[in-house]
């Protein structure tokens, strides 16, 4: 071998050495960078968690202290009275929060948002604080809505004690119309009922303009399921005076009649002169709105059915309110307001988004009777956030799922727990994520390829009085996220009428189902391989061509168009309007190996429309429903797209969702925030009864990688199988983790707990 040769040799050799140091150097900053960002998601996290017990009754104290406030309980018996209503963790500026996840730096103070509504002045109002620092509170400023519009007093959700003031004025109510109740009923009565009550659905908005307190209030039989056991009395109260002593009756009505008091309607009841109903008997219909088992079953009940087991043990690692699962990795919150939060996600270590969260829900009716014209709710206005009740194992979650207790401060005096109001599990879909049988065309294959589907499922629930909202976050071994709701619950009902039928249909005796609109509203604020994100939207359009290989005949096919929105106003698509097939999120400066723009697309699952014309009275307070998408730019003064005083103002909101794209700023490489609204009509139909079941009645959305990575990232999997014929003509089967034979189930009996309590 010749001397050029054997240093040719040499120099390859270095060279080869040299290339596998800088792989191995290459290797190592990557695991370095991976590990030095799940440690600062880590470390960042506690930023996003819901208050403490203890900082919850450390925040009442340091306001119940200050001597100028006046507070006192917000469960005393009166409405002139200054207190707390909410409670709840005020979130910090993105910049400040991103020096702590992206840098490791120091977190900046925990704080709390508390709402108190100052009912004992000359002029009664409602004022936001913020309250810092945590655990131990020195100082509160005045938070404001952008605009720094006021919040009307009236604007106020209603309280226990509101409640209790209205259950007074309703005793005197049904008194006076008696004989006319226990008639109609067929025994039932509002007080001395023992097992024959009524009760009461209220109704809201409560009016029909800024500045009223006037409510509609429709009596129902108590009984299981009473929310479709209305009698066909509704009466308006108006309860704007905070002396209850001062409350009136503006309206009532009965059997499809208006009268302007119950002294009215009773003289003309004894008189003839309105026509008498006569319900079916309580004893023929008690069973219709429960849940006990009825009609003939083909399911054996001596075995189980199947279950979901973990063999070994769960795969994902929860620390308060930091989750990692298969790659992903997020913080989480439930806030009293408006419900389920997730900050920070991020996979592999880098961030898909900073923000997605629940907003708002709203259910908007129509009907013939005036509570049904005047049903409009939204939730957020109810504190939905609060009303996440305690999850039943083996029916609202997997019995193996990790049960998680949340704490909430709401008209109350003392933190209230709800037991096991959130649960996280993993679970199996029963789907292939991906599979393929490759056929050698002669009885048999060359190989079989597949990959089970395995997800991971945080889940909380809001029952707001008759609907219950079952809250889904899903995360996919492939780098897909699916935000999901179910509804379930009762029906809104009221008394049937012949009229009634053009908005709904019949469900039972003197039972109509209200025809309504589920909207859902979420902020998804991306951060697409860092925060400079751009948004495009693509199409397909028909091309026409000569057929390069047959010039005499043409090709027609359709070609990519995109749409680069540049503006605010550009990216708020209207419903009503045609919607592109692809709404894409990218960053313009971050490409992956094949030259595209690192980015993420928005899928939705929905069958929502507009529920009021554009400018039509209540539809301002929710100016978020034009719209199934809108794009803008982040600022922290715009966190929310509604609040908890629309539903009783939502004429003239404090928080206007339009305002935010009014500005029409530009949105190109910026920091960008996507708002989706999903949903549904439901027109109420027979199989409501008892109540309304979740299959059909899910939507949502998906954010699904395009671009972002490389391959499939759900390669790294190790629950791959791959089937080979081997040479022998025998299956040879390639797997990763161990075989699982045998049988699982929980040796724990079922148990419920049901409480929420002061703690």
């Amino acid at each position: 071998m010749g001397k050029n040769c054997l240093l040719s040799c040499e120099k390859k050799k270095r060279n080869e050495t040299m290339r596998l140091l800088c792989l191995l150097l290459l290797v190592c900053m990557a695991g370095c960078s991976t590990s030095r960002s799940r440690d600062w998601a880590h470390h960042g996290a506690p930023m996003f968690a819901d208050l403490t017990v203890r900082e919850m009754k450390a925040v009442r104290a340091y306001l119940h202290g200050i001597p100028e406030m006046e507070l006192t309980d917000a469960r005393s018996k009166t409405l002139q009275k200054n207190s707390i209503l909410l409670m709840e963790l005020h979130v910090p500026k993105k910049h400040e929060a991103l020096r702590a996840l992206d840098r490791g730096q120091a977190k900046p103070p925990r704080q709390a948002r508390v709402v108190i509504q100052f009912g004992n002045q000359t002029k009664p109002n409602i004022t936001e604080y913020i309250v810092s620092p945590l655990p131990s509170p020195k100082s509160h400023e005045v938070k404001t809505f952008k605009g720094e519009k006021p919040v009307p007093f009236e604007s106020r959700p209603i309280s226990s004690t509101e409640y209790d003031f209205m259950n007074n004025i309703l005793e005197k109510i049904t008194a006076q119309a008696h004989k006319l109740l226990f008639e109609t009923t067929g025994g039932f009565s509002y007080t001395n009922c023992s097992n024959r009550c009524l009760t009461f659905s209220d109704i809201a908005p409560r009016g029909l303009a800024p500045g009223e307190r006037r409510t509609w209030i429709m009596l129902q039989k108590f009984v299981e399921g009473y929310f479709i056991h209305p009698i066909g009395f509704e009466v308006l109260v108006n309860h704007q005076d905070l002396d209850p002593e001062k409350w009136t009756v503006e309206k009532v009505w009965y059997n499809s009649m208006y009268f302007d008091s119950v002294e009215e309607l009773v003289e003309k009841y004894e008189s003839g002169a309105v026509e008498k109903l006569k319900l079916p008997d309580h004893d023929d219909e008690d069973l219709f709105s429960t849940y006990i088992p009825r009609g003939p079953s083909n399911t054996p009940t001596n075995i189980h059915g199947p279950k979901l087991v973990e063999p070994q043990g769960p795969r994902y690692h929860i620390d308060n309110n930091f989750v990692e699962y298969s790659g992903w990795s997020f913080a989480y919150r439930v806030r009293a307001s408006a419900g389920l939060q997730v900050f920070d996600l991020r996979f592999n270590g880098e961030r898909i988004a900073y923000e997605i969260s629940l907003q708002e829900a709203i259910a908007f009716y129509a009907g013939d009777t005036p509570a049904a014209m005047q049903t409009k709710y939204i939730d957020a206005g109810w504190a939905m956030g609060t009303s996440t009740f305690e999850l039943a194992p083996g029916i609202d979650c997997p019995e193996i799922a990790t049960f998680v207790d949340l704490h909430h401060f709401f008209d109350t005096d003392k933190p209230v727990l709800h037991k096991n109001a959130l649960c996280i599990f993993e679970m199996t879909t029963a789907m292939p994520l991906r599979r393929h049988f490759n056929s050698n065309f002669k009885g048999g294959y060359n190989f079989f390829g597949g990959l089970e589907n395995t997800v991971l499922v945080l889940r909380t629930t809001s029952t707001v009085y008759n609907y219950d909202y079952i809250w889904d976050f899903l995360f996919y071994q492939n780098g897909v996220v699916e935000v999901k709701v179910s509804a379930t619950g009762y029906i809104h009902a009221t008394f049937f009428t012949p009229n009634g039928l053009h908005y709904g249909n019949k469900v039972y005796n003197y039972v109509l189902g209200n025809l309504h609109t589920h909207l859902i509203h979420y902020k998804v604020d991306l951060d697409i391989a860092g925060r400079e994100n751009s948004f495009e939207t693509l199409d397909l359009k028909y091309v026409n061509f000569t057929n390069p290989w047959s010039p005499k005949d043409f090709i027609v096919q359709s070609k990519l168009h995109r749409t680069e929105h540049k503006t605010e106003r550009s990216a708020a698509f209207r419903f009503g309007k045609k919607f592109p097939r692809y709404v894409h999120f990218y960053n313009p400066n971050e490409k992956n190996k094949w030259g595209h723009q690192k980015g993420y697309r928005i899928q939705f699952n929905s069958h929502a429309h507009s529920v009021l014309p554009r400018g039509w009275r209540e539809e301002n307070g929710i100016s978020w429903s034009r719209y199934p998408l809108a794009v803008t730019r982040h600022k922290d003064n715009e966190a929310t797209s509604s609040s908890i005083y629309t539903q009783n103002d939502p004429w003239e909101p404090a928080v206007s969702f339009e305002d935010y794209i009014r500005n029409n700023e530009d949105i190109v490489n910026q920091d960008l925030v996507a708002w989706v609204t999903v949903g549904f009509l439901h027109v109420p139909h027979s199989e409501d009864v008892p109540n309304t079941a979740t299959p059909g009645n899910a939507v949502g959305f998906f954010l699904r990688p395009f671009n972002f990575f490389n391959e499939d990232p759900s390669l790294a999997s190790k629950s791959t199988v791959i089937v080979r014929l081997g040479k022998d003509g025998k299956p040879k089967i390639q797997r990763w983790t161990p075989e699982v034979i045998g049988r699982c189930v929980t040796d724990k009996p079922f148990s419920y707990h049901g409480f929420y309590t002061g703690v």
